[in-house]
């Protein structure tokens, strides 16, 4: 089968087959989150409505196989492409779809004249070898913290 895989822009007409993406992503094993469409649609319209939001879909033969969802995030030293989501729809997985749409967000940061890209992900799921795999490390000056209030 050729590969027809097209990376674009994605733009607002693009939210609800982002959301149906979000939930076939990550609804089943290994992450097991439990999004509803209505939950999605607010979670990635949050994204969509930063005033420096850049996304890519993944579109293989009219289909949305994958999206990326980032925005510029100003820091001290230079600005920077933050990667808010990467998710590909499960039988597109390990095609390398994903690694094209870093790919995308890399060259954006670079002809920005950025200081780079970063993300958080889970250290105990998959993604976090995917990310490592592609170039990414783990920080050891940073740490996340989270306290539970309800």
């Amino acid at each position: 089968m050729e590969n027809t895989l097209k990376i674009r822009r994605l733009s607002a007409g693009d939210l609800e087959a982002c959301v149906e993406l979000l939930l076939e992503s990550y609804n089943p094993p290994p992450w097991n989150d439990r999004w509803t469409p209505d939950s999605g649609k607010r979670y990635l319209s949050e994204f969509m409505s930063h005033v420096h939001f850049f996304g890519f879909a993944a579109v293989e033969s009219e289909t949305m196989a994958g999206a990326l969802f980032a925005h510029r995030k100003t820091w001290w030293t230079h600005d920077e492409l933050f990667i808010d989501e990467l998710f590909i729809k499960p039988e597109f997985q390990r095609r390398g779809y994903g690694r094209a749409l870093l790919e995308k967000i890399e060259a954006l940061s670079k002809a920005e004249g950025l200081g780079g890209v970063t993300l958080l992900t889970n250290r105990d799921l998959p993604a976090k070898a995917f990310y490592e795999k592609s170039g990414f490390t783990a920080a050891d000056h940073i740490v996340f913290l989270f306290k539970k209030t309800g």
